[in-house]
């Protein structure tokens, strides 16, 4: 067996790990790289296997730095299926689409604009590409095997975002197991990551390696900021991933209004096409929530909708009291880049980022503290309040990585932490090897290992 480290191996992004056993070459993962430049622009690079020569993809989850790749690896060629649970596959639809979309609007914005040095900008893929990529998802039935060659490969649920899964990969009496994105035992929406009990390899995220959640009840500090700033005549922006992060902010904010903790008249407007069909998406797959099918069912309700730009236009020139949660949660693109310029400025709005944060990213800065931020080729001064609420992260922490990890029969021959920035990752591969003994490593971009 065979692995190559082709993403996520020496950053928390652009996740692609590539096995080869039993004659099949499976790539486990196609992100997209997000954050710091030099990251990104590996996303225009070509692959170093030949998407050609891969047989099949297995998706772990829809988030883009785990999926957002696969356009452009159709689009260099990839020939084969690719794999994940139905709700992946659902999800993954949306998240692909507003992807390429964006990225066609980003370049047209940015050649009008002149804020290119490229002439012309070019999006990294279109709308169709992104719907040949979509085309070739494969939905796997809960509790099924797929066969890639004469490997096995199994789903286990993993918490962390609808439809996510770790991925064990079986050829040759050998068994390699992918974590994906772990979630949390007590998160919002998803119920904890079920564990597995036997791998001879594994290969473990570490988003959270380092960390560990804060203990404060997220609920009563959101609603504790939305008075704050309603009582100054504010508004409150929350930048949020459109898929998990904002059907968790709706929860959340259904239920300080039903517990009577913020105004049953505050209007809040859900501002991202992706996020109100991705909620569908969750009411439709409620079944694998840990919220009843009643709860599911109310997320919206008294909440507005905001459809086309035009409408998004309107909102940024609203100047009452009012909650808005829009994308991207990083604030890396999208509408909410148009509602930070015009309420970053005002110091009695609060801008609240609700979960992990890349380096190199424009929420990155606000949360260290950025006086000004570059938005469309200009800076905008930020003098509004600016927080960031950890406990919305949909992440295991470093204490829920370990209790997963135990929860093994045996150690695993070789163990590697991957998806984690460097100390996070280092952090975690120092406690895997002085808490349980297990032989761990640390990959490196581009690194092929014999195991």
């Amino acid at each position: 067996m065979k692995i190559t480290f082709l993403g996520a191996a020496d950053s928390v992004t652009g996740s692609k790990h590539l096995v080869e056993a039993a004659g099949a070459r499976v790539l486990l993962d196609c992100g997209m790289f997000q954050g710091y430049k030099a990251l990104r622009e590996r996303n225009w690079a070509p692959l170093a296997v030949a998407p050609s020569e891969i047989d099949a993809v297995v998706l772990s989850h829809a988030h883009l730095d785990h999926c957002g790749w696969l356009p452009a690896f159709v689009k260099q060629g990839f020939k084969g299926p690719m794999h994940a649970s139905a709700a992946t596959r659902d999800l993954a639809e949306v998240l692909l689409l507003d992807s390429a979309h964006l990225q066609e609007e980003d370049a047209r914005r940015s050649n009008r604009g002149g804020w290119t040095r490229h002439a012309p900008a070019l999006p990294l893929y279109t709308v169709a590409d992104a719907k040949r990529a979509i085309a070739r998802i494969e939905a796997v039935p809960t509790g099924r095997s797929v066969r890639v060659g004469d490997a096995r490969i199994d789903f286990t649920p993993a918490g962390h975002l609808l439809g996510a899964m770790s991925v064990s990969v079986r050829a040759q009496d050998r068994t390699l197991v992918f974590s994906g994105d772990l979630g949390r035992n007590d998160d919002l929406l998803m119920p904890p990551p079920r564990h597995i009990a036997q791998a001879d390899v594994l290969l473990i995220e570490s988003t959270y390696g380092n960390r560990l959640h804060p203990k404060e009840d997220v609920q009563a500090r959101l609603g504790e900021i939305i008075r704050a700033t309603v009582r100054r005549g504010g508004s409150v922006l929350l930048p949020s991933f459109a898929v998990g992060r904002a059907q968790a902010l709706l929860l959340v904010l259904q239920r300080l209004k039903a517990a009577g903790e913020i105004p049953a008249d505050l209007p809040i407007f859900l501002d991202s096409p992706m996020a109100t069909s991705a909620t569908s998406l969750y009411q439709r797959h409620r079944k694998l929530l840990r919220i009843s099918t009643r709860e599911a069912g109310t997320l919206t309700d008294d909440v507005t909708l905001i459809a086309g730009p035009k409408e998004s236009e309107k909102l940024t020139r609203l100047r009452w009291p009012k909650v808005i949660i829009s994308a991207s949660g990083m604030a890396t693109g999208g509408r909410v880049l148009y509602h930070l310029k015009s309420l970053a400025p005002n110091p009695r709005n609060h801008i609240v980022f609700p979960g992990f944060q890349v380096g190199g990213t424009r929420g990155a800065k606000l949360v260290a503290g950025a006086r000004e931020v570059k938005i469309h080729g200009e800076y905008v001064a930020v003098k509004a309040e600016v927080s960031h609420l950890e406990g919305f992260s949909g992440h295991a922490d470093a204490d829920g990585l370990m209790d997963w990890l135990r929860a093994f029969e045996a150690p695993p021959e070789r163990t590697f932490v991957v998806h984690g920035e460097a100390e996070a990752a280092d952090t975690l591969r120092l406690r895997i090897k002085d808490e349980l003994g297990w032989t761990v490593s640390v990959p490196q971009h581009g690194a092929t290992v014999e195991v």
